[in-house]
């Protein structure tokens, strides 16, 4: 029997409706002291960007871990603020959308030249063929083995941060995954294989809502190319290695790198425009800061609640005096 990573499911638009409608309860049943509202980013006036993180490996403990019911409150709250981020974005964040749109666009006239240059370069070596389609396959499924290696690690040898460092690059990965297949359902546009792997022909029209997904050509089932999904989630959990491991050089120099050999791959093995990959880079990115950025907030709320009701004692100078002090905090 032959087994893929991710399943078919995971592609299925009912099954991200689902799993957002179950996380969404999960979360308001689990957490009743409405840890999810605490959360929540519609409350806060700024953004996460200039949040500061505590990435010590001390700082990550019982109190901070991620247990069933708070992986699934982390989650719902993930794709609540990913999804109405477009509600919630300020001035200068439009302003950082329109300069992206910019760069995007000037890179859409390469398009096509550049998906016959990769075409080019794929009939003529053997070499980037093989690599090309091994590489890609990291942005699927070996994806999901490579988290759940670093999983296992952080469970057996007891490394409480690797362990939370993967389950929040698995949030990453479907939230990103989430937020891009509602990206290709509403822009619908055509993969530059849809007349064959190896054709040219193809144009990167945008057919809009209810036009590509599912369609058929020559045999072949399609779905909508932008952006790249596979660059998506492979962005967002390197993004979440990359912001947990910053004070190793060495991690987000391999984490990025990985993500844009996937990213790079998707042109050649013709099934993603240059444009496709950007933008899904980006996406992917913004999902992982934002899943980073949501468990510190948690860690803190977690950590605030442990010393409430914390009675303690110390001692205090003054006047040549040593005066005892108490303090409780509620």
């Amino acid at each position: 029997m032959k087994i893929s990573w991710p399943p078919r499911f995971i592609y299925c638009k009912t099954f991200w409706f689902l799993l957002f409608v179950f996380c969404t309860v999960t979360g308001h049943t689990q957490q009743p002291d409405s840890l999810l509202k605490k959360l929540d980013s519609l409350e806060k006036k700024a953004d996460t960007a200039g949040q500061v993180n505590t990435i010590n490996p001390l700082a990550y403990t019982e109190t901070t871990r991620i247990n069933v019911p708070a992986y699934f409150t982390l989650l719902a709250s993930n794709m609540k603020q990913q999804f109405t981020a477009p509600f919630r974005a300020s001035k200068k964040d439009w302003g950082n959308v329109a300069k992206f749109s910019l760069l995007a666009g000037a890179l859409a006239f390469a398009d096509r030249p550049l998906q016959r240059a990769a075409l080019r370069w794929r009939k003529s070596s053997t070499t980037v063929r093989d690599v090309s389609g091994f590489i890609t396959e990291f942005g699927g499924r070996y994806e999901g083995f490579t988290l759940a290696a670093f999983g296992a690690y952080g469970f057996i040898f007891k490394k409480e941060k690797m362990r939370t460092t993967t389950l929040l690059a698995t949030q990453a990965y479907i939230t990103g995954a989430a937020v891009a297949m509602l990206a290709k359902f509403v822009t619908g546009r055509q993969r530059p294989g849809y007349f064959g792997a190896d054709s040219s022909l193809a144009k990167a029209t945008f057919h809009g809502p209810f036009s590509i997904s599912g369609s058929r050509y020559n045999g072949s089932t399609f779905s909508s190319s932008f952006p790249s999904g596979h660059t998506t989630v492979a962005f967002a959990a390197a993004t979440v290695f990359a912001m947990e491991y910053r004070d190793k050089p060495i991690i987000p120099i391999l984490a990025y790198t990985a993500a844009s050999l996937i990213g790079i791959s998707r042109v050649t093995e013709n099934k993603h425009w240059a444009t496709d990959v950007l933008v899904g880079a980006a996406l992917g990115y913004v999902s992982g800061r934002q899943v980073v950025n949501n468990y510190h907030r948690y860690a803190k709320i977690k950590n605030d609640e442990k010393k409430k009701g914390k009675l303690t004692f110390n001692l205090q100078y003054s006047g040549g005096r040593l005066l005892p002090g108490m303090v409780y905090k509620f």
